[in-house]
């Protein structure tokens, strides 16, 4: 092990120790309705992460995109995430089918507050919820419904201590490797050239495209 395994924490109580008690604001920040001020970022926001478990505790986090709005309300319990073309390991789909739960974060491209949902979810093939995406995006082939058992928002500080929207930040990053260069190291594909890249971005592009609506 790379750490001191006697410096694990083993109860909440010792771990309460640790940290002072949140203040008010933030301990009764949570509900369990969709206000208009979070329909309001859900009807702007083109990224979500969702969150899920497998019955075996494995975990999975995915990035969902599309244009603004693309998480549609469905009634001010419940919000809809289409599934669009990924990568068919459906690893969030398997977990919410699993466990029957799911977690959202949900971003504004230049907010640095976001909000977070929780709640019970299901994956549904109910013709009503398909059919809300038919003017933006191709009919989805399933979609995540999430049941908002838990709204508040989250605060702005790991957005501004990362300034993950100052553009002046953003050169002293540029080196960092990429998604190919990752496949590259983990022996998927032999080369990170031009030709490589090219092939990646083209898939890239008809996933892309399939997506348009019909």
């Amino acid at each position: 092990m790379s750490f001191d395994p006697d410096s694990c924490i083993s109860s909440t109580e010792q771990l309460a120790e640790l940290y002072r008690a949140p203040n008010r604001l933030v301990a009764e920040k949570k509900a369990a309705v969709l206000d208009e001020a979070s329909v309001g970022i859900l009807e702007r926001s083109p990224f979500v992460l969702i969150a899920t478990s497998g019955d075996d505790g494995s975990l999975d986090v995915s990035p969902r995109g599309g244009p603004a709005g693309f998480v549609r309300v469905l009634d001010e319990r419940h919000v809809a995430i289409p599934d669009l073309n990924g990568n068919n390991l459906i690893d969030s789909l398997r977990g919410v089918v699993a466990t029957g739960r799911a977690g959202l974060l949900v971003l504004v491209p230049g907010k640095d507050e976001t909000l977070r949902l929780n709640g019970a979810a299901w994956v549904v093939t109910d013709p009503a919820v398909l059919d809300r995406w038919d003017d933006e995006l191709r009919r989805p082939t399933t979609a995540i419904v999430v049941r908002t058992d838990e709204v508040f928002m989250h605060c702005a500080k790991a957005f501004r201590r990362g300034k993950l929207w100052e553009p002046s930040s953003w050169g002293d990053l540029a080196d960092a490797p990429d998604g190919l260069d990752i496949l590259k190291a983990q022996g998927l594909v032999e080369s990170n050239d031009a030709a490589t890249r090219e092939f990646l971005e083209q898939g890239y592009a008809a996933d892309l495209a399939d997506d348009a609506p019909e």
